[in-house]
C-alpha cells in the first residue's frame, strides 16, 4: 500500500472504464501536437485564473445565452469491456477509444482558448492521467485551473441510481473525488452533479450528492410523460427536496432536466461517428450551408428557451464515446458561434457561447427566481408508452448479489486495514491491498454494470474484476486476522458457503472458524458449513463445548447439497471469535429428516416455530399460509408460491420486447410455477426447515433458527426453461388479507423509504399503459405493505425489481431469462445460456427475510436486520491450530476494537485507511424521523470517540463533507429560494470528538489522524460483550 491509501490503486494499468456509442463506427484520431507549441499557447491563453465559478465566460444579461456543453459520455463498460473501451479494442463492436478522446481533447482545448470540455468518467480519466508525461500533466493542470477542462460529477463512474447500495455509492464518489482533489486541489472539484445516462433517478442519491457539497445536479433521463408536463408547466428545473428527516436544505439540490437527453440537437452533430453535414461558410462552395444552419439554430435556441425559466439555456454537443477527432467538433462549433453572434448587429438577441455544467448553473443561481421543490422520486422511467425500464432492477441476479456481497467483503477488508496499520499490508502471508477490489467495486456501479444491461462478455468481465480484487484483501485479511489473534494460521476463504461448497471444512478432521462481525454491536449468528456426515466437536473461544449439529439437507431436482454443520456463533462489535472444529467419526450425527406425502390431503397443521414465529403451511398444497408474531401477539394469512411472466416479444399494441432493459409481460396476470409444492421436513434443535419443490427448476427452503424473529426463504432457480419459446420473469408472491388502499413502500438505495401508489404518479397524471411493469420499483434491501396497524416486510440479499399490483399483495422479481432483444443497444438477448451461449441457463440462489410487525415497532426490525444483512459477518477457515504470530504474541481467541458497543441507532458505515497515519471515518444515524419504534430510536444520539478505538488513538479530529473532499467548515453551497421560502442554513456543531452528536438519518464524515499501537501483545483488548 502506498503513501495515499484511497489513492494507491489510481495507476496506469488498473481497471478501466468502457463507454457506449450507438453511431457509425467511422472514426478519425488525432494526435496531441508538439508540446512545446501547446505550452505556448496556453501562456498566451487569457484568465489563467482558479478553476470555479469565477472562470466562467462573460454572458448577455440582456439576450438569450445559450450554452454549449462539449461533452463525451465513456459508458464503464457496455458492449465492450472496461479494456476495451480505453484502448479502443474491437471496434467491429463499436468504435471507442477513450485514451484517443482525451488525448484528441487536450490537442483541441489548446488550440484555442475559448473553447471548454467537460469530462465525468474519473475511471478512464485517471488511467490516462498516469500514463502521460510530467509535462503533458502540468498542460492539463493549467487547463484545470483555468476552468476549460472542467470536470462534473467526478465520481469513479457515473453510477446506477436503482440497483445501487447508498454505501457503494458513497465509496465510489469518494475515491473519484480524492483523485481529482490529490492531483488538482480544489480547481477540479465538481459542482455540479452530471447523470446524464442512468435509467430513472432516486431521491436518496440526489440527497447524497447534496451532502457531497454539490451546488446542482443535471440529468438526461426522464420519464416521457412526466417531460412533457414539465416543458407545459415551464418546470424543467426546481429544487429537489430529498430528504423527509434532515432539515432543509442539507438535502436539498438544484435539479435540472436536459432539453435534449445528452445529445447534440438534430443536425448539429459533428463528430467522426455522425452523418450531418459539416458548416460550411465558404460562400463559393455549392455546400454552402451556414445561412440555412444559423437560422435553423435560432429557431431552435427560441423553441428550447421557452421550456426555461431565465435568459439561459443548455445544448449539450457530444454524445457516447464523441471527441475522438474533437477537432471536427471544435472546429464547428467556433464557426457556429461566431456566425450566430455575428446575427446580433442584424437584431438578434441570441448569445451562443462555450460553456459548462457549472456556468450554467452559476448563471440560473444569479437569476434569483423562486423555484418549485419535488420531494418524490423519478421511477419508474419509460421513454414512451409500453416501454417502462423496469426489467434492469432484477436483470441478472447473480452479479447483483456478487457485487452485493462485495460490498460486505470490501467493507471487513476496509476495517481490518485500518485497525491493524501497515501491518495489514506487509506480513507474513504478503502483499495485502484494498484497492484493486475498491476499484473493482467502484466499477460495478457503473449504469450499466450492476444493472446488468451489458453484453454477456462484459458481464464476465464485471465478475472477473471482482474476483481479482478479492485476493488482495484475502491476503490483508490473513495477515490482519494473525497479528490480532496472535496466531498465524493457514487461512482459507471460501467463496462458494452461499451455494454450500468450501474444500476445507468438507475434507479436513479438524479446522479453526473465525467469525469477523464488522459491526458496531455483537451479533449471534449462526454458522452454516458444508461438511461429509459424521458428528463433529464444536469449541467456542473459551473452550467450551457449543451444541452443533449436522443437517443432511433433502436433494433436489436442481441441486444435491452436502451435509451442513449447523452452530450457533457469538462475535463482539467490531471483533472476531474463534471457534474449533473436530471430526469425531465413532459418532453417529443427530440428523432429523421427515418425508410427509403431500400428494394426499392432510389433516393435521404442519408448522415451524421458536418462541417469537410460527408459521403454518397447508398440509395439501405445501405452501406457507399464515404467519403469526407470538410476541405481539399478530397473525397475518399470507400465501407464498412462484409465478412467472410471459416475456413479451411484441404485439398488435407495441413492438417493444421485454429485455435487459425493459420488463414487459405479454399478459398481466402471471403463471404459477406449480400449484403446489413437494416438501420435506427438517427439524432439528437448532433449526427447523420446510422444502418446498415447485419443479425441476424452482425450489426453496423457508427456515426459522431459535430466537429469529424473521422468516427466512432461501429460493433457488433455474436454469430456467425456454425450450418452449417463451421467455420468462420469475417472482415471489406474497398474498395476505392486508387492506392496502393501492400503496406499497420501497427503500430508495437501502435508505430512506418512499412510498408508492399503484398507477399514480406524484407530480403528473399518469396514463397508464402497462399495469404490471408501471407499477414495478427498484427494491434495494426492503419492500412492505400494511394497513396501519400490521406491516408485512421482505428483505432481500440484493437489488430486485418489486410491487404490490392488488391490496394485500407484494411480489418481488427473482430472475429473468429473455429470447428477444429489447432495442436499446445491447444487441443481444438476456439468456445468461453459458459458454458459447450453449449452456442450459443460470441458477441463482437467494434469500428473503419476512417480518411481521406492528407498524409502531416494525422499523427496529428491518432496519436493524438490513444492516445485519448488508454486514455479514465474515467467515474464515483454516486448518489446524496455527504457530504464534511471533514469540511475545499474546494469542487470543476473541477480540473487539471497540471498548463499548456504539448505540442501535448508530451504523459504523467507514472505517478506512485514508492516508500515512489518517483513518476515513463515517458514523451514521440509520433511523428516519418518526421510526422511534417504541424505544427511542429517532432521537438524536451522541458518540464519544475519544478511546472508542482499542487498535489505536485518535490523536486529532477533522470533520469534512460526505465524499471527504472538503472540510465541512470551509464547505459552502448555492443558496436557492424556494415557494416554501429560503431555508434557514444550519449553524455547524463545534467539533467535540467527546459528543459527535447524530440526528436521524445523518451521516458525519471525519479524517482521524491515529497512531497505531506497535505490538499485537500491547492492544489493550477489554472483555468483548457478550
Amino acid at each position: 500500500m502506498g503513501a495515499d491509501a484511497w489513492a494507491a490503486g489510481l495507476r496506469a494499468g488498473g481497471p478501466g472504464v468502457a463507454a457506449e456509442s450507438r453511431m457509425s463506427p467511422r472514426a478519425l484520431r488525432s494526435l496531441l501536437r508538439p508540446l512545446p507549441f501547446l505550452l505556448l499557447l496556453l501562456l498566451e491563453a487569457p484568465g489563467a485564473r482558479a478553476a470555479g465559478y469565477e472562470t466562467c465566460p462573460k454572458v448577455q444579461p440582456d439576450m438569450l445565452n445559450v450554452h454549449l456543453v462539449a461533452h463525451t459520455h465513456d459508458d464503464v463498460g457496455w458492449l465492450k469491456t472496461v479494456d476495451q473501451y480505453f484502448y479502443g479494442i474491437q471496434n467491429d463492436i463499436q468504435h471507442a477509444g477513450v485514451q484517443y478522446i482525451l488525448d484528441s481533447v487536450v490537442s483541441a482545448l489548446l488550440a484555442e482558448p475559448t473553447r471548454r470540455f467537460v469530462y465525468v468518467e474519473m475511471a478512464f480519466f485517471a488511467r490516462w492521467w498516469f500514463q502521460q508525461t510530467n509535462a503533458t500533466q502540468e498542460v492539463v493542470r493549467d487547463l484545470v485551473r483555468q476552468g476549460r477542462l472542467e470536470f462534473a460529477n467526478g465520481g469513479w463512474v457515473m453510477n446506477d441510481e436503482a440497483a445501487t447500495h447508498y454505501g457503494a455509492i458513497i465509496d465510489q464518489m469518494t475515491l473519484g473525488l480524492h483523485f481529482l482533489e490529490k492531483t488538482f486541489g480544489s480547481d477540479g472539484r465538481p459542482r455540479v452533479a452530471w447523470h446524464i445516462d442512468p435509467f430513472g433517478h432516486s431521491r436518496e442519491q440526489a440527497s447524497l450528492f447534496a451532502q457531497m457539497g454539490f451546488d446542482g445536479f443535471f440529468f438526461g433521463r426522464l420519464d416521457y410523460q412526466d417531460k412533457k408536463t414539465r416543458k407545459a408547466m415551464v418546470e424543467m428545473e426546481q429544487v429537489w427536496r430529498a430528504s423527509t428527516s434532515l432539515p432543509p436544505p442539507a438535502a436539498d439540490l438544484f435539479t435540472g432536466v436536459l432539453p435534449n437527453m445528452y445529445n447534440p440537437p438534430d443536425e448539429l452533430c459533428w463528430d467522426s461517428l455522425c452523418d450531418d453535414k459539416p458548416l460550411v461558410d465558404d460562400l463559393r462552395s455549392p455546400e454552402y450551408n451556414a445561412d440555412k444552419l444559423v437560422n435553423y439554430f435560432l429557431q431552435l435556441a427560441a423553441t428550447q428557451a421557452r421550456f426555461y425559466r431565465t435568459k439561459h439555456t443548455v445544448m449539450t454537443m457530444g454524445s457516447d464515446f464523441q471527441y475522438e477527432n474533437a477537432n471536427m467538433w471544435f472546429k464547428n462549433l467556433d464557426k457556429l458561434i461566431q456566425l450566430v453572434n455575428a446575427q446580433q448587429a442584424n437584431g438578434s438577441h441570441v448569445h451562443v457561447l462555450y460553456s459548462t455544467p457549472t456556468c450554467y448553473l452559476w448563471e440560473l443561481n444569479k437569476a434569483n427566481l423562486t423555484w418549485s421543490v419535488k420531494e418524490d422520486d423519478f421511477f419508474p422511467y419509460a421513454d414512451g408508452a409500453h416501454k417502462f425500464w423496469t426489467g434492469y432492477f432484477t436483470s441478472r441476479p447473480a452479479l447483483k448479489f456478487y457485487e452485493r456481497r462485495s460490498y460486505n467483503f470490501l467493507q471487513v477488508c476496509n476495517q481490518l486495514e485500518a485497525l491493524v496499520g501497515p501491518a495489514a499490508n506487509n506480513g507474513p502471508y504478503g502483499s495485502g491491498d484494498s484497492a484493486p477490489l475498491r476499484e473493482a467495486m467502484a466499477v460495478l456501479q457503473h449504469h450499466d454494470a450492476v444493472t446488468g444491461t451489458s453484453r454477456q462478455h462484459v458481464a464476465d468481465d464485471y465478475a472477473r474484476q471482482l474476483a481479482e480484487g478479492w485476493g488482495p484483501c484475502e491476503v490483508l485479511l490473513s495477515n490482519a486476522l494473525a497479528r490480532l489473534s496472535g496466531s498465524k494460521g493457514d487461512f482459507t476463504f471460501c467463496r462458494g458457503l452461499n451455494v454450500s461448497v468450501c474444500s476445507l471444512s468438507q475434507t479436513a478432521k479438524r479446522f479453526i472458524v473465525t467469525i469477523y462481525n464488522p459491526l458496531g454491536r455483537k451479533v449471534a449468528w449462526m454458522v452454516r458449513l458444508p461438511v461429509t456426515k459424521g458428528a463433529y466437536l464444536v469449541t467456542d473461544p473459551n473452550g467450551t463445548i457449543v451444541p452443533n449439529e449436522v443437517v443432511i439437507v433433502p436433494s433436489s431436482q436442481i441441486q444435491d447439497r452436502p451435509p451442513e454443520l449447523l452452530f450457533s456463533a457469538s462475535v463482539p462489535a467490531l471483533g472476531f471469535s474463534i471457534y474449533s472444529v473436530a471430526r469425531v467419526p465413532d459418532r453417529s450425527p443427530q440428523v432429523y429428516t421427515r418425508q410427509p406425502t403431500i400428494n394426499k390431503p392432510q389433516t393435521r397443521v404442519l408448522t415451524i416455530q421458536n418462541k417469537h414465529i410460527r408459521a403454518t403451511f397447508d398440509p395439501n398444497t405445501g405452501l406457507l399460509i399464515k404467519i403469526e408474531n407470538l410476541d405481539q401477539k399478530l397473525l397475518l394469512p399470507v400465501r407464498q408460491a412462484f409465478y412467472w411472466y410471459n416475456a413479451s416479444t411484441g404485439n398488435k399494441q407495441s413492438s417493444q420486447a421485454s429485455g435487459a432493459y425493459i420488463f414487459r409481460p405479454n399478459q398481466q396476470k402471471p403463471l404459477p410455477v406449480r400449484h403446489w409444492a413437494q416438501i420435506r421436513l427438517v427439524k432439528t434443535a437448532l433449526v427447523q426447515e420446510v422444502h418446498q419443490n415447485f419443479s425441476a427448476w424452482c425450489s426453496q427452503v423457508i427456515r426459522l433458527y431459535p430466537g429469529q424473529r424473521h422468516l427466512e426463504l432461501e429460493w433457488t432457480v433455474g436454469p430456467i426453461p425456454v425450450v418452449d419459446g417463451w421467455g420468462k420473469e420469475i417472482i415471489s408472491r406474497f398474498d395476505t388479507t392486508l387492506e392496502t388502499d393501492g400503496r406499497f413502500y420501497t427503500d430508495s438505495n437501502g435508505r430512506e423509504i418512499l412510498e408508492r401508489r399503484r398507477d399514480y404518479r406524484p407530480t403528473w397524471n399518469l396514463t397508464q399503459t402497462e399495469p404490471v411493469a408501471g407499477n414495478y420499483y427498484p427494491v434495494n434491501t426492503r419492500i412492505y405493505i400494511t394497513d396501519g396497524n400490521m406491516q408485512l416486510t421482505v428483505l432481500t440479499d440484493r437489488s430486485q425489481g418489486g410491487s404490490s399490483l392488488k391490496d394485500g399483495s407484494l411480489e418481488l422479481m427473482v430472475h429473468r431469462r429473455l429470447l428477444k432483444d429489447d432495442g436499446r443497444g445491447v444487441g443481444e438477448p438476456l439468456q445468461e445460456a453459458g459458454p458459447e451461449w450453449n449452456g442450459p441457463g443460470l441458477w441463482v440462489r437467494g434469500r428473503h427475510l419476512v417480518l411481521l410487525d406492528t407498524v409502531r415497532t416494525a422499523a427496529a426490525g428491518h432496519r436493524l436486520q438490513a444492516e445485519k444483512e448488508v454486514l455479514a459477518p465474515q467467515v474464515v477457515l483454516a486448518a489446524g491450530q496455527g504457530t504464534p504470530y511471533h514469540r511475545e504474541a499474546v494469542q487470543r481467541k476473541q477480540f473487539s476494537a471497540l471498548r463499548r458497543e456504539l448505540p442501535p441507532a448508530v451504523h459504523l458505515l467507514t472505517l478506512a485507511r485514508w492516508g500515512p497515519g489518517t483513518l476515513l471515518l463515517r458514523l451514521e444515524h440509520q433511523f428516519a424521523v418518526g421510526e422511534d419504534s417504541g424505544r427511542n430510536l429517532s432521537s438524536p444520539v451522541t458518540v464519544d470517540l475519544r478511546d472508542l478505538f482499542s487498535t489505536f488513538n485518535i490523536t486529532s479530529l477533522r470533520e469534512t463533507t460526505l465524499a471527504a473532499n472538503q472540510l465541512r467548515k470551509a464547505a459552502s453551497r448555492l443558496q436557492w429560494d424556494t415557494h416554501t421560502g429560503l431555508p434557514p442554513q444550519a449553524t455547524l456543531p463545534l467539533l467535540d470528538p467527546s459528543a459527535v452528536t447524530l440526528q436521524p438519518m445523518e451521516i458525519r464524515t471525519f479524517l482521524a489522524t491515529v497512531q497505531w499501537e506497535q505490538t499485537s501483545s500491547r492492544i489493550n483488548l477489554r472483555t468483548p460483550f457478550l
